[in-house]
This record gives structure tokens, C-alpha cells and sequence, in this order.
């Protein structure tokens, strides 16, 4: 096995692990996937989030409105890797629950990866609406 390889199975796990952390609900695992400093633009918000700390107290406000992931299918992925940086595109169908409303939607995401050491962390993601 390549180095290259080697690069794309650790980013394709750090994606996995992401993903199904996201889909279980399980925050602090979700939260740990992402560096300290990492960035978040998503279509639902109306200003970029510019760190980790500052996406975790909007997610606490969500779950304090009774927000909770029910489920999160990853699909079409593709990982370009770029020295120690990697870029995770797919297209991610999520179950959610807002207080007693259930929702469903299908959005494209982009992750970039870092090499933090041994370790990729997502250091930024970038949700769109998909449009087809």
C-alpha cells in the first residue's frame, strides 16, 4: 500500500467516523472529529461560524429546542487528497427532529480534512442545498 493510500483510507475514516457520530446523535464524539478552530458555512444559517466552540453553542441551542439527528446517509463520496489536506465531498440525506417535527432533507457537503499529527480533523465544512 502506497502512502497515498494511506492518506485516503485515514481521511476516508475520519469522514466515516464523522458521519456516524453525526448520525447517532452522539455529540461529543461529533465535536471531537472537528478541529478547535475549524470553520462551518451552512445554507440554514445566516453567517459563517468561525470555530468549533461557536458551532457547538448553536447546536446547544438546537438540542435546548429539542433538535436531535434521528438519522444520516452518506452517499457519492469523493475524497481529493492535497498534501495534508484532503477535501470529502458527498451527498448526505439527514433525518432531524426539531421539538416534535421531523424533517428530512438531501444536501451536499464538502469536509476538509487536516493531518493534525497522526490524526485528520475536519477543519472546515461547507453544507448547499442540492438541486437535483
Amino acid at each position: 500500500m502506497t502512502s497515498t493510500d494511506t492518506r485516503h483510507d485515514a481521511v476516508q475514516h475520519a469522514a466515516q467516523a464523522l458521519i456516524d457520530a453525526f448520525a447517532s446523535n452522539n455529540t461529543d464524539a461529533y465535536f471531537a472529529a472537528f478541529a478547535e478552530d475549524a470553520t462551518f458555512l451552512f445554507h440554514t444559517l445566516p453567517a459563517p461560524l468561525l470555530s468549533r466552540a461557536a458551532y457547538r453553542d448553536v447546536w446547544a441551542g438546537w438540542q435546548a429546542d429539542g433538535f436531535a439527528v434521528l438519522g444520516c446517509q452518506s452517499r457519492n463520496a469523493h475524497i481529493c487528497l492535497q498534501g495534508e489536506t484532503a477535501i470529502f465531498m458527498h451527498d448526505v440525506d439527514t433525518h432531524v427532529r426539531f421539538g416534535d417535527q421531523e424533517s428530512h432533507s438531501s444536501e451536499r457537503e464538502t469536509i476538509v480534512f487536516r493531518q493534525y499529527g497522526a490524526r485528520w480533523l475536519a477543519c472546515h465544512e461547507h453544507l448547499s442545498v442540492k438541486t437535483d
